[in-house]
Order: C-alpha cells, then structure tokens, then sequence
C-alpha cells in the first residue's frame, strides 16, 4: 500500500519507536501512543482513500473476534455492566495498532530496522538491570530480588521474565546472524552471546519463562541451520547452569526445580489448577457467550462455580486455595469465559491467522529478524503458559507490537537490510 503521507508517517513513526520506553516504565503513555498512531493511520488511510488493509485474513479473523467479545459485554450478557463493555469496545486500539504497523508505519526496512532496535534495546535494558541485581544485589532504582528470590529486573516486582522471555529471540537473532557469518573470533561471540540469553531468563528464576525460552531456542535451530551447534551449546550450558543453581542461587533453584515439581506432582491442587478447574466449571455452564470482558473476575467467586472435574476426579475448588483470581491466567480460558466458545474459537483462529503470516517463506527464507518475531508471537500464543490478562498492557503492547513489526516484514518485498551477507539458511533450503 502506498500510504505515506510524510508527516503523519513521520509522527506516527516516532510514536512508536518511543513505545517500548512506555511499556516499559509508563503504562498509561504506553496507551496514548498506541491511540496515537492508531489515529494516524486512520486519517493517512482516509486521506488517501485506501481501505484495502480491511481485507486482510488476519484483521478479519480479528475483528470477529472482537465483534464477538463487545456483543459479550453488552449488559444483560455480560457480568461487569458498562464498564465491561467500554473495555471491550477499546480492544480494537490493539487491533488497529498492529495494522497500522504492518501497512503504514513499518512499511519500509528502514523503519522496520529502527523498531527492531527499540526492541532488542528493550531486552537489552531487562538484561541488564537482571545482572545487576544479580552481582549488586540490587538494580538501578534500588529494588532488592524479590522474597521468592525472583529477578525484578528494571522493575520493582518480578515481571522481567515474560517481557524478556518474548523479547530475546527478535533481539539476538539479528545480531547472531551478522556474527555467524564472520570469522572466529566473533563467531564464537555468537555462542557467548546466546549462553547469555539464555542464563539470563534462568536466573531471573521464573518458571514459565524459562520454558518458553527452551521452546524459543528450539525453534530457532529449527529453521536457522547454522545456528543448531550454538543452541545445543547453550542447552547444555543451561542444564549446568540450573545444576548449579542450589550453589549460585538457591532460591532460583527453589522455584525452578522444587516448586516447579511439587506444582506438577499435585497440579489440581496448586493455585493455577484451581484457577483452571474454576474457568472449566464457568465455560461449562455458559458455553455460548462466556460472560463478557472480565466476567471471570466478577463471577468465579460464586458457589456454583466450585464444582470441580468430576470426570477427571478433580474435587471442587476452594477459594482459600487460589481458586479465583482477576483473571483464568491463560489466554485461551479468558477468551472462553469472557466469550464462550465461539470467542475461543475466534481467538485461536486469530494466533493462527498471525503465525501462518509470520512464517510465510520462512522454510524457504529464514531471515533472523522474522524468525525472531515468529517465535516472540508463538511463545505468547503458546496454549499450555500461565499468562497476564491478554488485553493488559504492558504485555499486550509487547505482542501487538512484534506482530506488527513481523507482518510488514513478511508482507514487504523489500529485501532483508539488517544485515549484509545473505541470510542464515535452513536444511530446506539447501534442498
């Protein structure tokens, strides 16, 4: 599309390369520059009378989805009154953000270099604050780790793991394909440089991101073939890592290992088992239309929602056991209790509309910077996670944001200009 207007381009642009600094420290202007850019895209697309994005599957797949969820929240279906329905209405400037980043703000490699940097910056700062606290005991605002022995971070609370967690792979692939294709030394900087990584998100001591990390760098040897050595290399430097973890960190090692194994010896019983039995018993008995934008929060502590699995032999839920909370804390039974099952069904439709976008040609073409952004998408679609409200920024803004830097790089025929030598080639490619 040629929707460049320059000046609106150009603000809109600005916008959201100061975005991640918001998401990062200031939610509420995190807010006012997605609206921003939403509505400059708005008025470049009614300047020049170009609707044709509309018709994009991922969008439409979208916009039912979200159609859905407001016709959910309308009083009288859902629980929170107007207020629920207000929230739902706003979820369009999600929405609308990635849109206007796929055809208007990233629709050239240079914009798209300079969000890319916005971001792995982002990640850099996590990281940096996390090792911090680790050899100072404290990061730059003076915040100790967290009672549990969880990295904070940047931040005053333990909410570094899933923001880096999603952020590594956009930000290193790049960079690790640039030294790949040098010479040593600075091939094996790669392999430093991804140990790294990887040791950060372990350290910082939160279980789900450390998974979604393992689940990242597989699929990053999945599709870039010169990378496979360096991933099995910081593999088996993790295990050692987290081997060594009752010596360099004990906490760490506490909730990474113990509590991660007493959680799934008796899962059911664990808050998040709780929390997962209850959205059951709450889809169960409204399975068309849910009960609106956070309907969970306002209705799960009601007794008839105790009922527990009995097919599963799961016994009811007990409030004093974590049984309810703001949220389901996954994605999917949030869209299912808000929305029902056919919202569930739109949300899942609009992760694969998103992914089988992202990875258009990427068996044929594995550029490092998509292959980055396909796995930041995935690892926040990823089913079985344990996740924040999917409408809630800071997170939210971190998906919306990567997906649409990752659809204006999958949709454009520029060529890949965030490094010089060709790109890191997969097995298929070769073949």
């Amino acid at each position: 599309m040629s929707l460049r207007p320059t000046r609106l381009h150009s603000i809109a642009l600005a916008a959201t390369l100061v975005l991640p600094l918001w998401l990062l420290h200031a939610r509420a202007f995190a807010d006012l520059f997605i609206v921003l850019t939403d509505l400059l895209f708005l008025a470049a697309c009614a300047g020049t009378a170009d609707w044709r994005w509309l018709r994009r599957p991922w969008l439409v797949i979208a916009l039912l989805w979200w159609g859905w969820e407001v016709i959910c929240s309308i009083p009288g279906f859902g629980s929170s009154g107007p207020a629920g329905l207000v929230q739902a209405l706003v979820l369009v400037r999600l929405i609308l953000f990635a849109a206007a980043l796929e055809q208007f703000v990233l629709s050239d490699a240079r914009a798209r270099h300079f969000a890319w940097v916005a971001l792995a910056l982002s990640c850099l700062w996590i990281g940096l604050e996390s090792w911090q606290q680790i050899l100072t005991g404290r990061n730059l605002f003076g915040d100790h780790r967290w009672p549990d022995g969880s990295l904070t971070g940047p931040f005053w609370r333990p909410r570094a793991g899933a923001p880096y967690a999603h952020l590594l792979f956009p930000a290193l692939l790049p960079a690790l394909a640039w030294l790949i294709g040098r010479k040593q030394p600075l091939w094996r900087i790669s392999l430093f440089l991804l140990v790294v990584g990887m040791a950060t998100v372990i350290l910082i001591g939160q279980r789900m991101p450390t998974l979604l990390a393992l689940l990242g760098l597989a699929v990053a040897a999945l599709f870039l073939r010169q990378l496979r050595g360096a991933a099995l290399g910081a593999l088996a430097l993790g295990a050692v890592l987290i081997a060594a973890t009752p010596l360099v960190s004990p906490p760490t090692y506490h909730k990474l290992v113990i509590h991660f194994a007493q959680q799934m010896d008796h899962f059911a019983a664990s808050p998040y088992g709780e929390l997962y039995t209850s959205a059951h018993a709450m889809i169960m008995q409204s399975p068309w239309h849910g009960y609106g934008f956070n309907g969970f929060r306002d209705l799960c502590p009601q007794p008839q929602f105790r009922t527990g699995i009995p097919a599963l032999n799961i016994p009811p839920t007990a409030l004093a056991l974590g049984a309810c909370n703001i949220h389901p804390h996954n994605f999917y039974l949030q869209a299912a209790t808000d929305s029902g099952l056919p919202g569930l069904a739109l949300f899942t439709a609009l992760n694969a509309a998103w992914l089988l976008a992202l990875g258009r040609g990427l068996w044929r073409n594995p550029a490092p910077l998509r292959v980055g952004l396909f796995i930041g998408v995935l690892t926040y679609a990823w089913p079985l996670a344990s996740t924040d409200s999917f409408a809630t920024l800071p997170m939210a803004g971190w998906l919306f944001m990567m997906a649409g830097l990752g659809l204006a790089a999958s949709g454009s025929a520029e060529p890949e200009r965030l490094y010089h030598d060709p790109p890191l080639q997969s097995d298929a490619s070769h073949g």
